[in-house]
């Protein structure tokens, strides 16, 4: 079992199945996108009471994981002549 298992959950009726924060339809993106952007935690579980700090911490842990598993092969191209 994974730390962030009770905090995540993906189901193909929410959200088209995206992955979201358990109970919530805050997905996991969106958590990402916040603290991307500057918000802190403390902002993000003021707006989105049901959304827990252990939640957040929960969210990066798994994006961190999902992360793990791509494979990225780069792309050569030759310089225009």
């Amino acid at each position: 079992m994974k730390t962030y298992d009770k905090f995540i959950m993906a189901d193909p009726k929410v959200i088209m199945g995206k992955s979201v924060i358990a109970g919530t339809r805050i997905t996991v993106e969106l958590v990402l996108e916040k603290l991307a952007a500057g918000e802190t935690i403390r902002q993000i579980t003021e707006a989105h009471p049901r959304v827990t700090p252990e939640a957040i911490h929960a969210a990066l842990s798994f994006a961190a994981e999902a992360l793990k598993a791509d494979v990225l092969y780069p792309v050569v191209t030759e310089a225009a002549a």
